[in-house]
């Protein structure tokens, strides 16, 4: 029997597919599953050609964000205005008609509606005409946003309530004479039924949606800012998006596990930039005994050295707040260094023994003395480090730990965090001929992929990171063996400051030095060779071939290291092949990079890089229409649209375009008999 054969006979407008006996026979289990939901030759019809129209459309706009950091309402207010694409859209459609004032207005109103709309109707004396005139321009906003998806797209992303009266305000044009009156007295009725408001809403809700068709998060949402919790909220109830990532979700993944390094790491980053409100009011963990413990057993210490990183601005704490912070700073910080001891002692195979750094301290003459050389240290009180066993837990700090880990462990909205975490994440992820991770993979001085010993198995490029998602994953799993889950809990803190992690990939993490040593030579942290090679385009190619990434226009995307814009550094490298989109999201960032972050865009036509300025405030934009000042980069431009048929997306399409052709052949040559039900998939 010979093996398949597949014919194309292209005339003007047929195309006849000969399939085998043995390949029909070989299929016949999917063809038969498919069948459930196809049921005869007109349904199989109906979907290949929904499906080729598909194809044919140009391709959703992706957006790329890196390193967001708890910065929560500059992240919504980039979702709400699509890193400035519905500003744009706008100004296309009403740059002629409308005043700058009133265009900042009616973006302002798409952004934020509930709120836009009580400062409106305070002020608003026809609020008749306003309405009439506002839905009129919503609409057409609406049908500019919608006009590269299908019917049945739109239709899904519509409330139910309005789902029938949007649909046909969207594909009905006002300026069709003879539906013009059916169209104006569709709006007219709307607002004479006193469901302007709802509409309203529901309108600009579907335009914000229908300008990101998917969203990439690139790592690092955690830590720094005030509202991490808030993003998670945002990201877990979004309609398309994937997470990369990075060492600071890591961090809050290890924590969640039980993992009592990165607990003490979580609060100690938490109480460095006074961000306490993520941990009590976002995931309800009790820091009581924690500032209890701090205050008794700091009482006497200054502790001029952990104060809070705040902006000069702020206004949330007072002295008295500021000084507990950095007492429970410094008591978190303590305990931390002795945590992370133990577990250097208990994992020798990362060789990590260097770290430990308190047995260096001379507390007799308060030196720190490392290789022979002396060190003056900022700091030397340290009242719960006995220096015959420094790295002992006194009595109260065990308890105080065990209470902490016990706070992490029953946190439930952390716990469904990190399980959104991992349905959409993992440490890589390949979209489009684009390859993207939070911050490295390991390599050689001479470029090529180091291997990493994981628990006893060596491995490298693609498998290092298929192999640590498979780690972290197995210490969420009930079924894990107990010694496979304690190293997959105790991994997630090498992931934070292992040399050979992809999530940190330097020399060492300084944490102790920073606080304690006077002389800067000892903070600095060596970047790992990925960082030094990755301008090299050949080094980037290798990269993209070792992880099968195809395709003409192939790109690595990265976060984690922010570039100083302000001294011209490009986030673009090695000649367009890599693209670092870390522009510093945390305000704690703005005055290295000069920025507040990158938005990557990747529309039908290339690729933009939007580069934000400083947000204000979400008040601000409702209140005066204020937003981000963002500045547009064209990085890589194409003459001819990427369709939906280009993307990956599109291979999918045409697979099943495939298998729904070889259903039809085996209905019309009797291999499977037609049903008379109607079922559709799409």
């Amino acid at each position: 029997m010979r093996n398949f054969v597949l014919m194309n006979k292209r005339n003007t407008n047929t195309m006849t597919q000969i399939y085998s006996y043995e390949k029909i026979r070989n299929d016949m289990r999917l063809l038969e599953l498919l069948s459930q939901s196809v049921p005869n030759i007109g349904a199989a019809c109906t979907e290949i050609i929904n499906l080729e129209a598909i194809l044919n459309l140009p391709k959703g706009t992706e957006h790329f964000l890196a390193d967001i950091h708890g910065e929560y309402e500059a992240f919504q207010h980039i979702l709400k205005n699509a890193s400035g694409n519905i500003k744009r859209k706008v100004n296309e459609i009403f740059g002629t008609t409308m005043r700058e004032s009133e265009i900042r207005q009616l973006c302002s109103l798409i952004y934020y509606p509930e709120q836009k709309l009580q400062y409106i109707k305070n002020s608003e004396t026809n609020l008749n005409d306003f309405y009439n005139i506002t839905l009129h321009q919503l609409v057409s906003v609406c049908q500019s946003v919608s006009s590269k998806y299908t019917r049945s797209k739109v239709r899904k992303a519509l409330p139910k309530e309005f789902a029938y009266i949007k649909e046909v305000l969207l594909h009905e044009s006002p300026q069709d004479y003879n539906k013009q009156a059916y169209f104006n007295r569709i709006i007219e009725t709307i607002v004479s039924t006193g469901r302007a408001d709802e509409f309203i809403c529901a309108i600009c809700n579907l335009i914000q949606r229908l300008s990101i068709d998917q969203l990439h998060i690139l790592g690092d949402i955690f830590d720094r800012g005030p509202g991490a919790h808030i993003i998670m909220d945002t990201l877990c109830n979004y309609h398309n998006f994937d997470i990369q990532w990075g060492n600071h979700d890591a961090l809050w993944m290890g924590a969640a596990a039980g993992n009592d390094c990165c607990i003490a790491n979580v609060l100690r980053l938490t109480l460095r930039y006074g961000n306490l409100a993520t941990l009590e009011d976002g995931y309800g963990i009790n820091l009581v005994p924690l500032a209890t413990f701090a205050m008794e057993t700091y009482a006497d210490d200054p502790c001029h050295y952990f104060g809070p990183q705040l902006d000069k601005d702020d206004t949330r704490h007072n002295q008295k707040a500021r000084r507990l912070i950095a007492q429970m700073h410094k008591a978190i910080s303590i305990i931390q260094f002795k945590l992370e001891a133990a577990m250097i002692d208990s994992r020798p195979e990362w060789h990590m023994k260097e770290r430990k750094q308190l047995e260096h301290i001379d507390f007799e003459r308060k030196v720190f003395v490392r290789d022979g050389k002396e060190y003056a240290m900022r700091d030397c009180y340290f009242p719960t480090i006995d220096p015959k066993s420094p790295y002992k837990l006194t009595p109260e700090e065990q308890e105080l730990v065990n209470k902490l880990h016990h706070s992490f462990s029953v946190s439930d909205k952390l716990n469904k965090h990190i399980q959104c975490l991992f349905s959409h994440g993992c440490m890589y992820g390949i979209f489009n001929s684009n390859l993207l991770f939070h911050a490295s993979v390991p390599l050689n001085a001479d470029g090529s992929l180091k291997e990493v010993d994981i628990n006893g198995e060596k491995v490298k490029g693609r498998a290092l990171l298929d192999k640590i998602g498979l780690v972290l994953r197995s210490a969420f799993n009930s079924d894990t063996e107990p010694k496979e889950r304690k190293f997959a809990v105790d991994y997630f803190w090498y992931l934070w400051c292992g040399v050979d992690s992809p999530l940190f990939d330097k020399s060492k993490m300084t944490t102790f030095e920073r606080y304690f040593l006077e002389d800067k030579t000892t903070h600095t942290e060596e970047k790992g060779y990925y960082y030094r090679l990755r301008d090299d385009e050949k080094v980037c190619d290798m990269i993209l071939d070792s992880f099968g990434v195809t395709g003409q226009h192939r790109h690595i995307i990265n976060g984690h290291v922010p570039g100083p814009a302000g001294r011209g550094e490009t986030p673009i490298k090695a000649n367009g092949k890599l693209m670092v989109i870390d522009g510093g999201f945390a305000k704690a960032y703005h005055n290295t990079t000069g920025i507040a972050g990158y938005t990557l865009v990747f529309h039908s036509r290339g690729f933009q890089l939007v580069q934000h300025e400083p947000f204000t405030s979400a008040e601000e934009a409702i209140k005066n229409g204020t937003d981000i000042v963002s500045t547009t980069q064209i990085v890589e431009m194409s003459t001819q649209r990427m369709m939906v048929r280009d993307t990956d997306k599109g291979a999918e399409l045409e697979s099943q375009i495939e298998e729904l052709k070889e259903l039809l052949y085996a209905y019309r040559h009797g291999f499977i008999k037609e049903s008379t039900k109607n079922k559709f998939r799409y």
